[in-house]
């Protein structure tokens, strides 16, 4: 791609408000997680949904070795669980230590204050360039009990990760 082409895409994803998703998992008895912004279903029949990863991230080197990942949203009520997943590294932080949670379905952490959450199978992973990506294939769920206001990239977007991209 041209240093044209690469400026035209930057502005025009910037102007983009992508929902966001705390993910989360577990592998040998390390609970990870992270805010994802690159994420998306991919199929209605069969169901599938696709989860992008930073290969510099400590959720993605958990994941490496995991079964299954937890998809959650959140409302605007619940912006401090997504900065906190959004902000600190789990190479530096447990993050379950700062908020409410339970062990659910291949036994993934589960935020309790999550909107809507669902486990999906890790069916397969494929390199996405500085990502990786996950498609996964629900096997249990959560769904909102009404009509919510998510969190989208514009309510994340002063945040300093944890990692760079």
């Amino acid at each position: 791609m041209t240093d044209r082409g690469e400026d035209a895409f930057e502005k025009l994803v910037s102007l983009l408000n992508y929902p966001m998703f705390v993910v989360t998992t577990r592998a040998d008895g390390v609970a990870a997680g992270c805010l994802v912004g690159f994420a998306s279903q991919t199929s209605i029949h069969p169901p599938r949904f696709l989860v992008g990863l930073s290969r510099k991230n400590h959720t993605f080197r958990v994941a490496g070795d995991a079964t299954h990942l937890a998809v959650h949203v959140f409302d605007h009520d619940h912006l401090g669980i997504v900065e906190l997943f959004g902000s600190q590294t789990g190479d530096k932080t447990n993050k379950f230590d700062r908020c409410s949670w339970h062990s659910g379905p291949a036994g993934v952490p589960i935020l309790d204050d999550a909107a809507a959450w669902f486990v999906g199978e890790i069916l397969e992973r494929f390199s996405l360039g500085d990502h990786v990506g996950h498609l996964l294939a629900p096997v249990d769920g959560q769904p909102p009990r009404e009509l919510e206001s998510w969190v989208s990239f514009g309510d994340v977007r002063h945040l300093e990760p944890g990692h760079e991209a």
